[in-house]
């Protein structure tokens, strides 16, 4: 123990004698380490807002998709399924015992179009884009996603006489009608009047930076505002205690309607709140391994630097291990010495990397407040874990090198 000791101490005397140097040896350590936690403290901080997001749909509620969610890639089959209906939708709420409401949710373009539709919403003279158009009925406002603000939410009636009247979100309140009374007033969007009855809160949990530019439209207005509208998300909400069940009723009567073969699987995707948590963390994970292969590299280029330096350092000190070995060094106590001070350095670069991957989370939540940064305990810890071990496996071969010199010709070196 005395001889680890005393081998940090000879290494701070080291980097202290050779700053610049030193700094210059560990900067790829200081940059992968940064990198380290800098990404890990996003990715940990948008896991956990995303998380609330999907969470928020509560326990009992399972959505229906054509096409799975968070998914990277998708196949032909997946690319080319039937769109989902609004008789699908009817068939759930009739069919399915254990299903309390359903609600079809109709999206102006399709998920996999290539060329989404730009929707506007104007009133005197202001303008406002990146709309959050949908259409749907009456039981989505009870489903915890359309809490309402001011005015009230459309009605079945207003939906089947397809009536010109909209529900907004914050955002959009704030963007065109700021001061004013929204209640009552005239909109338009995509170059269609509709009367605004009421504003939503913005949900609780929002993805980070998102505005609620929200424009809910009665189900059978939106299909008339967009007839080439296809696609359909439906919202099922079971019975307290019977989602499972409601799940298993709602995946036969969409078999049965779809037409799927007993053989073939589902050409549809149901998912519950905590199945999309799952698959966003597969997300994250692949992002989380990216981060890694991308820090490595700087990590690598510092590993090197070490190793250089390492080399110059038995170089430089030749003579002084002539010395240790003569008066009794073993060749242990020449390897753990050069160890030490290997470790030291990069141990070193990673907190001053772990200290600047601090500062650009810290920036981040500065500049983006609504972007939430964490700094989590795993990327520290991996960054501690990581640095250290670059010191070690780079330090090595020096070692073994000063090691392995004849105090004879050590001693005679100059």
């Amino acid at each position: 123990m005395r001889a680890v000791f005393s081998g940090i101490r000879l290494a701070l005397n080291e980097v202290k004698e050779h700053k610049l140097r030193s700094f210059l040896t560990v900067l790829g350590v200081i940059i992968g380490t940064s990198t380290i936690i800098g990404v890990g403290s996003i990715i940990a901080g948008l896991d956990g807002a995303i998380t609330a997001v999907l969470r928020s749909f509560g326990t009992n509620t399972a959505v229906v998709f054509r096409i799975p969610a968070f998914t990277a890639t998708l196949t032909q089959e997946e690319l080319h399924r039937k769109f989902l209906t609004y008789e699908d939708a009817k068939a759930i709420e009739e069919k399915c015992p254990d299903v309390e409401r359903v609600s079809p949710y109709l999206f102006p373009s399709s998920f996999t179009s290539r060329q989404p539709q730009i929707n506007v919403a104007r009133y005197k003279g202001n303008d406002l884009y990146n709309l959050d158009i949908g259409g749907t009925e009456e039981s989505y406002a009870y489903g915890g996603q359309a809490e309402i603000k001011a005015g009230r939410f459309f009605t079945e009636v207003e939906n089947e006489h397809h009536m010109p009247v909209t529900v907004i979100g914050e955002g959009v309140e704030k963007a065109l009608l700021a001061g004013q009374n929204p209640i009552g007033k005239w909109i338009t969007v995509n170059g269609h009047q509709f009367e605004v009855i009421g504003v939503m809160f913005k949900p609780a949990a929002s993805f980070p930076g998102q505005e609620d530019n929200r424009v809910l439209l009665p189900y059978f207005t939106m299909h008339k505002m967009f007839p080439a509208a296809k696609e359909n998300m439906i919202v099922v909400v079971g019975k307290q205690g019977r989602v499972a069940a409601a799940i298993d009723e709602t995946r036969a009567v969409l078999r049965t309607q779809r037409r799927v073969p007993l053989d073939k699987p589902d050409n549809f995707s149901i998912s519950t709140s905590e199945q999309l948590v799952e698959q966003f963390h597969s997300v994250t994970a692949m992002v989380a391994l990216v981060m890694v292969v991308l820090s490595s590299i700087g990590l690598l280029v510092g590993g090197v630097g070490v190793m250089n330096i390492m080399l110059v350092s038995v170089t430089e000190r030749t003579r002084e291990i002539g010395v240790r070995k003569a008066i009794g060094a073993r060749r242990s106590d020449i390897v753990l010495q050069f160890l030490t001070e290997a470790v030291v350095l990069t141990g070193l670069g990673g907190l001053a990397g772990m200290t600047f991957g601090w500062l650009i989370s810290l920036i981040c939540r500065l500049v983006f407040p609504s972007l939430p940064t964490a700094v989590p305990l795993w990327a520290a810890a991996l960054g501690v874990i990581v640095s250290v071990a670059v010191g070690l496996f780079f330090g090595i071969w020096p070692a073994n090198k000063a090691a392995r010199l004849d105090p004879v010709i050590a001693l005679r070196y100059e």
